[in-house]
């Protein structure tokens, strides 16, 4: 498969358990495959770099249709190649989301179910849009049953 980065396959950012369990065709095309090398180049590889350790990606590329299989949206930058959901085993997250927010150019970093009392809780969401970064640094919990999003300090 190809190449996305010198650490990075794009097999790696199309697996997924529940498209291989629905049958969802979870294939990106040229532009999402750009996208993701763009993430891959401006994000991933350099965080792969600094921490010398390799990332667990747990979500990539996200067809539209594996997004409403799984109660996300067609909206979410994961359907266009843009993000990516990732740890690094033993370096707790908030220290891989504050790397990226104080060293990289970077759309959304998100702490995503990150609880302060459990380091290693949850996973960093992070995208890259070229040419149209926001730099929002957010948290995510779920709250009553629902998801939200609010800044981090």
């Amino acid at each position: 498969m190809a190449q996305l980065s010198k650490n990075f396959t794009l097999e790696e950012f199309v697996k997924s358990q529940e498209a291989t369990r629905l049958g969802i065709d979870n294939t990106p095309n040229e532009e999402q495959i750009f996208n993701l090398q763009l993430l891959c180049n401006n994000i991933i590889q350099p965080v792969r770099d600094y921490y010398n350790k390799s990332l667990i990606i747990s979500s990539g590329y996200r067809s539209p249709e594996l997004c409403v299989a799984i109660g996300s949206t067609t909206k979410s930058q994961h359907t266009k190649g843009q993000a990516a959901d990732f740890e690094i085993s033993g370096i707790p997250n908030k220290e891989v989301a504050d790397f990226i927010v104080g060293s990289l150019d970077w759309d959304q970093c998100i702490l995503e179910f990150w609880n302060e009392n459990e380091p290693n809780s949850g996973w960093v969401h992070c995208s890259y849009a070229y040419g149209a970064n926001r730099r929002q640094y957010l948290k995510a919990q779920r709250i009553d049953g629902k998801i939200v999003y609010s800044p981090m300090v």
